[in-house]
């Protein structure tokens, strides 16, 4: 039986305000006291994971967390409403790239309202909008209209020119490098959605290399840089949150590489 977790509300205002998501992640490393241990899996949903390295404990991972609520790509909007809420502004949402804190009902297609980015481009596979990967709320983020557009269907590398709406940000032909701020949650859910989609279902199988330019293969690059962006920015308390929103709200699975970032090592030595 899963665990439940006390209302989120139940934790005050104080546990959601320890750390802005715009500010680099490593200005907070996680402590016993700091209240981002709130956000910690049960003890025991990893149970089946323990002990295990390599291949074996991907496979173990994937049974964890492939039991999950597939929401409709409807329902997405409000469930981002509440994952990537501002913690300092209930009404709003904090945007992926551009860190700005905006209306949460101000979305749509206008050039300056929020979208529902794919962190996994949803054309890397073919899988679109469907129920299921294209609207698994791990790795759909809150973005900027115009920023969702540069970033487009690339690959996430180093390198390139900045985005004009999006300071930190950096794109060339086949790539995009995102905001130090946030570069480990963006390898942290690649990583997921290489675990969770495992070709077992109707969908592809979802894995990440060490390439750019992927086109429609069921691939995301670059391996090797998003291993870095995993270890430079460890989860901070906004992403571990917003895990423990998914679990205790949405889809009940949990993102195994903000619970145990080392983890990436251990399945893509």
């Amino acid at each position: 039986m899963r665990a439940v977790h006390a209302p989120l509300a139940a934790l005050g205002t104080a546990a959601l305000l320890v750390l802005s998501p715009q500010a680099p992640a490593s200005a907070m490393p996680l402590t016993p006291t700091d209240p981002a241990a709130a956000y910690d899996a049960p003890a025991d949903y990893y149970q089946d994971a323990e002990g295990r390295t390599g291949s074996e404990l991907k496979a173990a991972l994937h049974g964890i967390i492939e039991d999950s609520e597939a929401l409709s790509y409807d329902q997405v909007w409000d469930a981002l409403k509440a994952t990537d809420q501002d913690p300092d502004d209930s009404s709003s949402v904090v945007l992926l790239y551009s860190g700005r804190s905006q209306s949460a009902d101000d979305h749509g297609g206008g050039a300056d309202q929020w979208n529902r980015e794919h962190v996994w481009a949803k054309s890397h596979g073919d899988f679109g909008t469907a129920t299921g990967p294209g609207t698994d709320i791990h790795h759909l983020r809150p973005t900027d209209v115009s920023v969702n557009s540069t970033r487009g269907n690339k690959d996430f590398d180093e390198g390139g020119e900045e985005v004009d709406q999006a300071p930190g940000n950096r794109t060339d032909d086949d790539s995009f490098e995102p905001r130090d701020e946030v570069k480990g949650d963006v390898a942290r859910m690649v990583l997921y959605m290489a675990v969770r989609y495992e070709g077992d279902d109707a969908f592809p199988d979802l894995e990440p290399n060490d390439e750019v330019d992927n086109g429609s293969a069921p691939a995301m690059g670059r391996l090797s840089v998003l291993k870095e962006w995993n270890e430079q920015d460890p989860p901070d308390t906004f992403e571990k949150r917003r895990n423990d929103v998914i679990f205790d709200q949405f889809q009940h699975n949990r993102n195994p590489f903000v619970d145990h970032p080392e983890w990436a090592d251990s399945i893509w030595p």
